[in-house]
């Protein structure tokens, strides 16, 4: 059973690669996966992040599973401590992992956002909004001198694609603050400092440069947009994208992986590439599995290796299989917001589908560089 408590009509779809009815089966395989209390973990038993519940929640409200998204909002709260941070990670409702990390405390103002573009309900943005305006002041007071956010407050560094998902979610936060009429020029601030760490000093923060999440989260998240954002993707097109099946997660392995994929294709369709971005979204499709779950990941091969190989060092390596062995509600969400995205000039979409384009947030903040030495060898503790 779907459980749909919005029409079909008004869901989602690609046309030619996605419909409406498997928008809904697999919106109902993340309900399917949602825990009593209303936390979305990453597959059931593992461990929940805000992040990710967050995308989780935004999917749900897409694909249609109103209830089961408003429980997740109201969850999120309830884990939310005193300095408006959150546990890293939360498994069976006992927290596993104490340390409060930016990029996920941040993005309840993104969900808080989309919630508000889709339903209009503003008696629902009041009763959140003093948790997200918690949260973002909290992220601000991490901010270093060369505007980059650091990680979290025991962890002395700062990493590209978390703070590119922190512009977004400041751009949301100050969306939210001028519709409640409670004005955040902090936040505008801290906002145009990093996005000029984004756009000028992306060799100071650390070096994940393996993965392809800091290859195109500047462009995700919105801090690096035009030209700009075109020659960034150019400069590792092929590192990553593997024609036919997706993209890399990391540079160094052959393993392609759903969510990265449709996050590219969004991407892509923020700068108006919609060719590109359908092809991504067409080809990660060979992950999608029995009642619209989606598996992680292929680790890929040629035809002449069997399922498993012998490596260099002796050890046995997948090829041609599913790895991890398990269905993620983090993919499945991913597809489900690059569905929407895409509809808008693809198929249909819901009146969410410009979260990541940007369109209805807070104008993209005033570039701040703050007079400071920002030089590699002066903030070498933070490269």
């Amino acid at each position: 059973m779907l459980g749909l408590e919005v029409p079909l009509a008004r869901l989602p779809y690609v046309d030619g690669v996605l419909s409406a009815v498997e928008i809904a089966e697999t919106a109902a395989s993340i309900a399917a996966m949602q825990e009593p209390c209303g936390a979305i973990p990453w597959t059931v038993g593992e461990h929940v992040d805000i992040w990710n519940h967050v995308e989780g929640a935004m999917a749900l409200l897409v694909g249609g599973q109103v209830a089961a998204a408003e429980r997740a909002y109201a969850w999120i709260p309830t884990m939310q401590r005193a300095d408006g941070s959150f546990p890293m990670k939360m498994v069976n409702g006992e927290v596993d992992d104490d340390r409060g990390e930016v990029n996920m405390s941040a993005y309840f103002a993104v969900g808080l956002w989309h919630h508000w573009l889709v339903r209009r309900d503003i008696r629902f943005v009041e009763r959140y909004w003093p948790s997200v305006r918690a949260a973002l002041d909290w992220v601000v007071s991490l901010q270093d001198p060369f505007g980059g956010i650091r990680w979290t407050p025991v962890d002395d560094y700062c990493l590209l694609t978390g703070n590119s998902s922190i512009y977004h979610s400041l751009r949301a936060g100050v969306a939210l603050a001028d519709l409640m009429d409670d004005p955040q020029p902090e936040w505008e601030l801290a906002g145009g400092r990093l996005g000029h760490a984004l756009r000028v000093h992306r060799d100071l923060f650390a070096d994940k440069s393996k993965y392809s999440m800091d290859w195109y989260y500047p462009v995700l998240g919105g801090a690096v947009r035009g030209r700009d954002a075109f020659e960034l993707l150019e400069t590792r097109w092929d590192d990553f994208v593997v024609p036919g099946l997706g993209i890399r997660c990391v540079d160094t392995n052959p393993w392609v992986t759903g969510a990265e994929t449709c996050e590219l294709a969004m991407a892509l369709d923020t700068l108006g590439d919609h060719r590109r971005a359908r092809q991504l979204f067409a080809d990660m499709q060979h992950l999608r599995g029995e009642d619209g779950k989606y598996w992680t990941g292929w680790v890929y091969g040629d035809s002449s290796q069997s399922a498993e190989v012998v490596n260099v060092d002796g050890e046995l390596e997948p090829r041609n299989v599913h790895w991890p062995d398990e269905h993620t509600t983090y993919t499945a969400a991913a597809v489900i917001l690059a569905a929407d995205a895409l509809g808008e000039t693809l198929g249909h979409s819901t009146p969410g589908s410009g979260i990541m384009r940007g369109t209805s947030l807070a104008p993209h903040f005033q570039e701040i560089a703050l007079e400071c030495d920002c030089s590699s060898e002066s903030l070498a503790g933070r490269a």
